[in-house]
């Protein structure tokens, strides 16, 4: 089935409302979506030069994923474990040949998912929907990729750092982190942020549409305006940091509010503060 032909079967049976439930065409059409998400050979955005952003949303696939939700109904599921949810998105189950290494301990991947090999999945982890997790990416203990999250190659979501899924408005940037992107404990990457190659976030890091970003370096100001997500730019080492209020009560108080900020860009010496990465992997 060609992308063309299952683009346009979703838009169909999406559009077609209520109809879609029981209708085994739809159902037909909407497995062929998960499986073409989960062999990443369709993706919910993918690289796209011509792109202001340099990224393209599949707002179609991301109608395909809210059809699976209209089409399923519940069902029990799993073995020691007892699960109940959508029978048409249950958890992945791997073999050696995938060449994923899942530690036990807790870990799920949903149905519809795409990851490549060499990613390691350190437990307890969760990958949700539509997510794409390129190679050599490592997904550490409480760590978890959101619904259409695109994630690059030799990312390292360290322990407790949050992903967020961005599954609607369908034609809104989900959260997309760049080759070589290190994430550090307990961060959080919401509301369609992007983050361009090789940029380092410091643990406790949130980013999100609403947070300006204070360049330091540069001297410049970081916002998401319009349709433009908020982009923290390649090589960035973001830090948690704080801005004084300077209005009423807060201001009399003394008090100041999170922001993050970025404080250098990757050189040597950052380099030499990854190189436990590799003997991770």
């Amino acid at each position: 089935m060609t992308e063309n032909y299952l683009y346009a079967k979703i838009e169909e049976h999406f559009a077609s409302g209520a109809e879609a439930v029981g209708n085994p065409a739809a159902i037909a059409a909407f497995e062929e979506l998960r499986d073409a998400l989960e062999d990443g050979t369709v993706r919910a955005a993918e690289p796209d030069a011509t792109h202001p952003h340099g990224w393209r949303v599949n707002a179609w696939v991301k109608r395909g994923i809210l059809l699976g939700f209209r089409l399923g109904k519940m069902v029990s599921s799993g073995h020691d474990l007892s699960f109940v949810d959508k029978d048409t998105y249950p958890a992945r189950h791997f073999n050696p040949s995938h060449q994923v290494r899942v530690v036990p301990g807790g870990s799920a991947v949903r149905r519809g998912a795409w990851l490549a090999p060499g990613v390691v999945c350190m437990p307890p982890m969760y990958v949700n929907v539509g997510a794409y997790v390129d190679e050599g990416t490592m997904i550490d203990s409480h760590a978890l990729v959101g619904s259409c999250a695109q994630i690059g190659k030799r990312v390292h979501l360290s322990a407790a750092s949050q992903v967020g899924g961005v599954l609607e408005p369908v034609n809104a940037n989900p959260v997309i982190l760049e080759d070589d992107v290190l994430v550090g404990g307990n961060c959080g990457v919401y509301e369609g942020t992007i983050v361009r190659k090789r940029a380092v976030l410091a643990a406790g890091t949130i980013l999100t549409r609403g947070t300006p970003v204070y360049d330091v370096v540069n001297g410049t100001v970081i916002r998401a305006e319009g349709d433009r997500p908020l982009i923290i730019p390649e090589n960035a080492v973001v830090v948690p940091g704080s801005r004084a209020i300077h209005k009423g009560r807060a201001a009399e108080w003394g008090l100041s509010v999170y922001t993050p900020v970025i404080v250098k860009y990757r050189d040597e010496k950052t380099e030499l503060s990854l190189a436990l990465e590799d003997l991770l992997r």
